[in-house]
């Protein structure tokens, strides 16, 4: 079963990263960043991997948690989601996507601008209601 990860970055103020998909799945839509975790492959590394990949934000900058998983039998995969606030400002770097902040006053469910179905609303419901999940001690 292939593994993919989803990063909810968000800043101190609240603001929620979001890369627009520039191909398909999702072309046009915003997504969170994310991507394939390499067989063998830790969790926890490969999204600060695909993180760093894809934002340049690293290690020093956030602290993740991991918050939930989600398992798609029917399409043979599974997606870990992680969340962390950064420590201070970054410097973004984007590797394929463009790189966009929104607050949270967005509608996270409309699924005319946002990926997923309607799982990046229920995330950040999530992270909102409950928290951000257990984080890894490096």
């Amino acid at each position: 079963m292939q593994g993919y990860n989803c990063i909810m970055i968000f800043r101190q103020n609240g603001d929620l990263l979001f890369c627009k998909r520039k191909k398909e799945p999702y072309l046009g839509l915003y997504n969170l960043v994310g991507g394939k975790i390499e067989e063998g492959e830790d969790g926890f590394d490969s999204a600060y991997r695909e993180l760093y990949e894809e934002t340049g934000i690293s290690q020093d900058n956030v602290n993740l948690h991991h918050m939930m998983d989600f398992t798609y039998y029917n399409q043979d995969c599974y997606v870990e989601v992680y969340v962390g606030y950064l420590e201070g400002e970054v410097l973004l770097q984007e590797e394929d996507h463009p790189l966009v902040w929104f607050d949270m006053t967005e509608d996270f469910f409309d699924r005319s601008k946002f990926a997923g179905e309607g799982n990046i609303g229920h995330m950040v419901e999530q992270v909102r209601q409950y928290g951000i999940g257990e984080s890894k001690i490096y």
